[in-house]
């Protein structure tokens, strides 16, 4: 696992290095620079907002004595996509608009439960409770 982990952040940036410079062959370096400034600013006020009204909901929720457990999977998919979003590359900011936005996020939700649960049921992660 921390191989893996220390593969993905070597060669992540690696990679959005070299799309962005084969982007900048075809459309110059200001239009360049724009995408990545407008896609983080775009991205830093999407998680801003889509953050807030999930905050509202899970206070909501627990206001009403529910647990909020879909709800902070919402915040955590929203937390990691502005930080994505924040993250200046064309994945990057791919992956976190999937996130941010509540549509695709819902699809992206199933396919992050339908993990848990196979991890769970595998033994791989262990669920404490406490009264």
């Amino acid at each position: 696992m921390f191989m893996k982990l220390i593969l993905l952040f070597t060669m992540t940036p690696v990679v959005e290095l070299a799309i962005l410079f084969k982007i900048n062959e075809y459309i110059g370096l200001g239009y360049t620079i724009a995408i990545v400034l407008l896609t983080g600013l775009v991205g830093a006020y999407m998680a801003k907002s889509q953050g807030r009204a999930i905050l509202s909901r899970i206070r909501l929720e627990m206001q009403e004595g529910r647990m909020p457990g879909d709800e902070l999977l919402n915040g955590l998919c929203v937390l990691v996509g502005g930080v994505l979003l924040l993250t200046p590359g064309i994945l990057t900011d791919s992956l976190g608009f999937i996130l941010v936005f509540p549509i695709t996020r819902q699809m992206m939700k199933i396919h992050i439960k339908r993990k848990l649960k196979d991890m769970i049921e595998e033994g791989k992660v262990n669920l404490f409770f406490r009264w």
